[in-house]
Parts: structure tokens; sequence; C-alpha cells
């Protein structure tokens, strides 16, 4: 039996995904099967565990701080799995990627700013821009038979609008693209152009899927990262959301300084040692254990796949470069955002609906396949209980 086949029951854990259906979606009834929030349903690697009983047996949780191990695994770790080499000058840490964009607004821009997203995307961008009293500008992605392109030509108009600072998210949520190369490089010389603020999501690096491969804006020619901040965590690659801690990676000397001295100020000056560690070993010892996960996820990605075009075929699906989301294009039952969530949580599955990630998910939904393949191939009866277009 593979490991990723442990069904694990997390209710009654606190777990958002499992537990708060009710108080985040206003869902009752303890038999729906999430599918939304994107987090595994995966236990963390042993080794991770191994080091986490080892660090809380002392029984003493004082102040800690990181240690050249930390930035050492961070480093051979992005050199090794995507030829990335970055300085441990350019490392800051905080407690979670949203928490740090907010923080690089803050600094970075002034209020009624306007900054870009790009949709249909991540619904958190747009609330911390909001919440920040900022300004969203809205960038969409351009949609060709289920493949997704950047539109330049209108992303240059909103730079040339004044827009402040770009919120790019690379590997793309919801979509599943790991933008090239190419793509990248146009989005930077258009920053650099317009003096824009470049601030690069990359915390789905690691799940790229074969044969895609992953470009990091750290990767630019130096000419083109002065305005460049990186965030990057290893809370998706192992899952571990609740233990609280990213990386933000800037080469400008300057703009670093800038953004510790920001965290200082919000007194963000100490760290988890638990998160610290859990971090560590996964950089160092579970590179194994992601390669056997990639495997399993393509797996439920092609289980996914055959069955839409066997059951479902009006509802168009394509398999995403990178992530462990699926991102369903339905509008061919020609039903609004309401009728399709009635139906899909009258089948007992709760995805994530399209328009949370903006209006152009209209008619979308979002699966999370991080989960064991029994509990998939429960959700797909559900998805062709409630998507069947012959009732």
């Amino acid at each position: 039996m593979n490991a990723f086949d442990n069904k694990i029951n997390r209710r009654d854990t606190g777990s958002v995904k499992w537990d708060f259906m009710e108080q985040k979606l206003g869902l009752e009834g303890t038999d729906l099967l999430p599918m939304w929030v994107s987090d595994y349903d995966f236990q963390a690697p042993q080794q991770v565990l191994n080091r986490l009983t080892q660090d809380i047996s002392h029984g003493v949780f004082g102040y800690s701080e990181r240690q050249e191990d930390y930035y050492q695994a961070a480093i051979n770790w992005f050199k090794t799995q995507h030829d990335i080499v970055i300085k441990k000058e350019w490392i800051t840490s905080i407690h979670g990627v949203l928490p740090g964009i907010a923080m690089a607004l803050q600094m970075l821009t002034k209020v009624n700013d306007q900054v870009v997203i790009q949709s249909p995307g991540y619904g958190s961008f747009r609330k911390i821009i909001e919440l920040n009293d900022r300004r969203v500008l809205n960038n969409p992605l351009i949609e060709s038979d289920g493949h997704y392109r950047l539109d330049l030509a209108h992303l240059e108009d909103c730079f040339a609008s004044g827009a402040k600072a770009l919120i790019f998210c690379n590997p793309h949520n919801p979509t599943g693209r790991a933008w090239t190369e190419q793509e990248i490089t146009k989005v930077a010389e258009l920053c650099q152009k317009y003096r824009v603020w470049l601030i690069s999501d990359e915390i789905w690096s690691d799940l790229v899927l074969a044969p895609n491969a992953f470009y990091s804006s750290l990767k630019l020619p130096k000419a083109l990262t002065d305005k460049l901040i990186v965030a990057t965590a290893a809370s998706k690659t192992f899952g571990l959301s609740s233990l609280r801690i990213s990386n933000f990676i800037i080469p400008n000397e300057e703009l670093k300084t800038q953004f510790v001295r920001r965290l200082d100020a919000h007194g963000m000056d100490c760290f988890n040692n638990l998160s610290m560690s859990a971090a560590t070993t996964a950089y160092q010892e579970c590179e194994a254990w992601l390669a056997e996960l990639k495997q399993y996820l393509q797996s439920n990605i092609e289980t996914l796949s055959k069955f839409l075009k066997a059951e479902l075929p009006h509802i168009r699906f394509t398999k995403p470069e990178a992530t462990y989301l699926a991102w369903l294009d339905c509008r061919a039952m020609q039903l609004s955002d309401t009728e399709l969530e009635q139906k899909l949580i009258s089948a007992g599955i709760v995805p994530s609906i399209g328009c949370g990630f903006g209006e152009e998910g209209s008619g979308f939904i979002r699966l999370n396949l991080g989960c064991p393949a029994e509990v998939l191939e429960g959700a797909l009866l559900g998805l062709k209980a409630a998507l069947n277009n012959s009732k």
C-alpha cells in the first residue's frame, strides 16, 4: 500500500478544510466531502515528524532564531531542485506568504495606489490589497480551449495607467500554469520599463509536474531584479501550512534591508522553532518523498481526466502543469454559480467555486486532488451525480 493511500481522519482537529465549512462557507453537515482548501490530506514526511518529535522531547519552548543549517538547506534546495543560485543575505523569513506580501504592499505602495492581479486568480490577493486600502487593477488572463496565457498588451496598459505593483502567481493558482522563461521575462521587462514592483508568489514552485519546468523570477538577468521580491515556502510542498513560516528572497540589498526593518517594526523578529525544524528537515531529507508524491498527484490527475472524458465529456479539463488543483470548466451546463454550487453540495462535494477567483472564474470549479485515491474516487461519484447534463 502506498503511504499516500492512507486515509487520515482530520475531523475535530481544528482543520479549516474539514471542520470549518459551516463558519467559512455557511455549509452544515458532516457528510460533506471537502475538496476546497488547498492543503493535503497526506501525512507529512516521516523525517519531518521524527525531527518534530525530537524537538518537543526536551519540553522547553523559548525564543528561537534561524540557524545556519536553516539557510543552507534552503540554498541547497533551490540549487538542486531548480538550478537557482541564491545568497544567504537575500533571505528573510516571515510567518506566511500572505502576511509577507501584505507587508510588502504596505512598504512599497501608498493608500489608493493600484496593484495589478491576474484573474482568475487566488482570491486572497484581492483581499489583502483592498484591506490595505489599495485598489485592485485586474489584468485578466486569456483563455483559449482550456489553456491560459498572459495578456501582455493589457498588462502594459495597466502599468502605463499608473499601477505601482504586480502580484504575480508562478506557478498559477487556480489554472495550474507554469509560466515560461519567455513569459516571465516579458513581465519583468514591463515592470522595469514602468518602474513597477514585481512581487512573485512562487509557493507552488516545487509542484511543477513533468514534463513541465519551473522558471523562477530569481533566474532573471540582474538588470531585471532591482524591484523584485520572491515569496517561497516549504508549506505547499510538504504539507506544513499550519507551521507558518515562509522565506522572502530579495536580491536588492537596500530593498531587503527595508523589508527586514518593516518586519522589526511589527515585532516579527523571532521564529517558531518547530516551523524552522520542519522546513529545514524537509529541504535536507525529503527529496525522495516529494518525487513519490508528484507521481501520486499525476496519477490522481490522470484518474480525473479519464473519468471526465468517459462520464462527463461536457466538463472541460486541461491537466495542470503544476499544483495539485484541478480547474474544471462547467460552463456547458449553463448554470449560475449558485446553481452549480447547490448541485455539487447536494451530491456531497464541496469544491471552490470559480467566481471566488474573479468574474473570469464564473462557471468553473476548483478541486483539490491532494488526497488519497479512494477519497478521489468518492468525489468522482459525487461529480457524476451533480454534473450529469441529462438531468
